[in-house]
């Protein structure tokens, strides 16, 4: 392993740093160690990934959800048609 020669300032709030402390500790690593393998290990395109996957789920849910209201509503207008209806009849004279 070579010798790290450079520093990086990275600067974060008390409750970050609160965080990743113990994270590194949880891990056996130092505060340090913790941050390189974190940033060796990082992948924008997984993230990237991960965001078109909840998005592609969120456009599905949207499209099921508004299909449910859409049925509803149609329930809706069908029985208030079938209530007017036999609100005519009811009022009919005999």
């Amino acid at each position: 392993m070579k010798t790290s020669t450079e520093r990086i300032p990275v600067l974060v709030t008390k409750v970050q740093k609160q965080q990743l402390t113990a994270k590194a500790k949880a891990a056996g690593l130092s505060t340090g160690e913790f941050l390189r393998r974190a940033g060796e290990n990082y992948s924008a395109s997984e993230d990237q990934d991960l965001k078109e996957g909840l998005l592609d789920q969120v456009v599905k849910i949207t499209a099921k959800t508004e299909q449910a209201i859409d049925d509803a509503l149609a329930f809706v207008a069908a029985s208030e048609h079938r209530l007017m209806e036999l609100d005519a009849k009811a009022k009919k004279p005999i």
